[in-house]
């Protein structure tokens, strides 16, 4: 029997998939559903778009597949029995939380009411799909043993909406096995998570890592690795930038360029500007700033010795981005090279 693969087609849904993705450097807020992480740079950098990342389509796929499932489990909770408002009913959108200015927020699943173990008492709803190895870590520890993240996420939503309950719902996807707990709110785990976020929107510079250790598991499998333990250099856009700032007061999650003296907005912050200066301590692995006069900062690469700036006077910092190799930048015949052809580093 021969077997006939459509693996050209196969090809095209996932290329499709791919090009569908939110091509933007990253959320505009710091995301209630990751404060719980260990590492603070990590959640820094996740919130400066030190990096982006594309996904291929077997994750964006299973990422599909966590929203859809949101409805699958409000199904099981109105068959039981419960109320489930999976929409605000004053705004009939998604229930939103913000805290910082709005730069710190995230979505709630929902709330729900009539628990048969509380049928008086309301609860946030929180829905999360497990492969086997989790789901039984959770089954087995609970949330907050297994899942600090997913218990952090339900702290802070209960916090912001004035409700003392969670109702965590875990499904096992190879097998639909279901778990569901009860969370209860804690007021201090809660405010120590707002400090973190607080902390963390506020820092002028990356934080402490967890660890110094390039190989330690945590370290290898994160996103931002490179831009942490090697000597890649980060995106140029205005959150790496060191004109651009968050705006705390208010609640519209502003950013501000001091370069420019406006506000700019998620599209602008994407794009950046020549103006850009890198944040020193993003290039710290292989650059020490010696010196600055405001537009331009001089930096000796400690590769090779060589002294550049970052700047319109010199490497603009889209050449610094571009360069594979740090190494360039400064070096001799890098710089005749631009200079007699007024050219640019480009990847």
């Amino acid at each position: 029997m021969t077997i006939l693969l459509a693996e050209k087609t196969l090809a095209a849904i996932n290329e499709a998939i791919e090009a569908d993705q939110d091509d933007s450097p990253g959320r505009a807020h710091l995301g209630a559903s990751i404060i719980g992480r260990d590492c603070s740079r990590e959640l820094w950098y996740t919130f400066r778009w030190a990096s982006s990342k594309l996904h291929k389509a077997r994750i964006l796929r299973l990422f599909a597949r966590g929203q859809d499932e949101e409805n699958r489990f409000n199904a099981y909770l109105r068959q039981g029995g419960l109320t489930v408002w999976d929409v605000d009913p004053e705004t009939g959108e998604q229930w939103r939380i913000s805290d910082v200015g709005g730069h710190f927020g995230g979505s709630l699943d929902g709330v729900v009411l009539g628990l048969q173990d509380a049928p008086e008492v309301p609860h946030v709803s929180e829905q999360k799909t497990h492969n086997t190895k989790s789901f039984n870590a959770v089954v087995r520890q609970g949330v907050l043993a297994s899942k600090p993240e997913h218990f952090a996420q339900m702290q802070i939503y209960m916090h912001k909406m004035k409700i003392a309950w969670a109702l965590y719902q875990a499904v096992n996807k190879d097998n639909d096995d279901l778990y569901f707990e009860r969370i209860a709110f804690d007021p201090q785990a809660a405010e120590q998570l707002l400090r973190k976020a607080k902390n963390i929107i506020a820092s002028e510079g990356p934080l402490e890592r967890m660890s110094d250790d390039p190989t330690w598991y945590k370290c290898k499998f994160c996103d931002f690795h490179p831009v942490c333990h090697t000597n890649t250099t980060p995106a140029a856009n205005c959150r790496t930038c060191a004109h651009s700032t968050p705006v705390l007061s208010g609640t519209a999650g502003q950013w501000k360029c001091g370069k420019h003296d406006k506000l700019i907005d998620k599209a602008a912050q994407a794009a950046g500007c020549d103006q850009h200066n890198f944040i020193p301590p993003l290039l710290a692995n292989w650059a020490e700033p010696t010196d600055t006069d405001g537009d331009n900062v001089t930096y000796t690469n400690k590769l090779t010795g060589n002294q550049f700036v970052n700047g319109p006077s010199g490497y603009l910092s889209s050449e610094i981005a571009a360069a594979e190799d740090p190494r360039i930048i400064g070096d001799a015949t890098t710089d005749s090279l631009r200079q007699a052809f007024n050219g640019k580093v480009s990847d």
